[in-house]
């Protein structure tokens, strides 16, 4: 049977080895990096992506402005080829009615 100073070197042994021991697990430190650097990566990609949504959204609006005023210029436009058409059919009128009273007038 073994002595207990024997007994007692192993548990000394024992015992200095677990506290030597790293409870840590190296590959657990390295996947929480990774996992880490990938998050700031995405963050860093998605403040990219949020900052271009934003200048296309600012583009958009204007460009929608633009259409507008584009198609409130033809409207006008139309409008004013109306009433320029309608005046011209007036003066055809009144140049045929002073036709017809010089026509009158000649008889």
């Amino acid at each position: 049977m073994k002595t207990d100073s024997e007994k007692e070197k192993k548990l000394g042994y024992a015992l200095n080895r677990l506290k030597s021991l790293s409870l840590q697990n190296p590959t657990l430190k390295n996947n929480l990096k990774n996992l880490s650097d990938q998050k700031n990566q995405l963050e860093i990609e998605k403040k990219l992506i949020e900052d271009k949504y934003q200048n296309l959204m600012s583009e958009h609006k204007a460009l929608n402005q633009k259409l507008e005023d584009i198609n409130q210029k033809k409207t006008n436009e139309k409008r004013k080829e109306t009433e320029f058409s309608e005046k011209i059919d007036e003066l055809n009128q009144e140049t045929d009615t002073l036709l017809e009273e010089i026509d009158k007038w000649q008889m």
